[in-house]
């Protein structure tokens, strides 16, 4: 197996990256015609998805997880001042590990004669959900 992490420095507090020819990069120096792709975030408060990297689709998406998860409902996980050694800087985030949670933080694609096999209008993208921030991902070729 063959791991690579990778690096995305993010610009807002939403955000979408698409991270597929930083993969599609990666098949191309293993040397590997098959297999599959894995791509993890490190992070709790970003999602990855396969999905279209369309400007309107983006905007709608933000709106989407801000209507099913929006910020500062009286979430638990932003009474900071009952959690124990947290940063003085600590965002009140909970709404973004919710959202996170809505989209999922892995992605698995198959590659053949060392092409992704995505649709036409397929993109693998990063969502940030907290940022801006310096992001990383796993990717792994199994």
């Amino acid at each position: 197996m063959l791991t690579e992490t990778i690096s995305i420095q993010t610009s807002s507090s939403f955000s979408c990256h698409s991270i597929t020819e930083r993969i599609q990069s990666f098949i191309d120096t293993s040397q590997q015609l098959e297999g599959v792709i894995c791509a993890s975030g490190k992070h709790t408060t970003t999602a990855l998805i396969i999905n279209e990297m369309e400007e309107r689709l983006i905007l709608d998406l933000e709106k989407w997880l801000k209507e099913l998860a929006p910020p500062l409902q009286g979430y638990k996980h932003d009474d900071l001042h009952l959690r124990e050694n947290i940063p003085e800087d600590e965002p009140k985030n909970a709404h973004s590990h919710m959202q996170a949670l809505l989209l999922g933080n892995s992605v698995s694609i198959p590659f053949k004669n060392s092409k992704l096999q995505l649709g036409q209008y397929q993109d693998v993208i990063l969502v940030e959900l907290d940022g801006p921030k310096e992001r990383s991902v796993v990717i792994s070729i199994q």
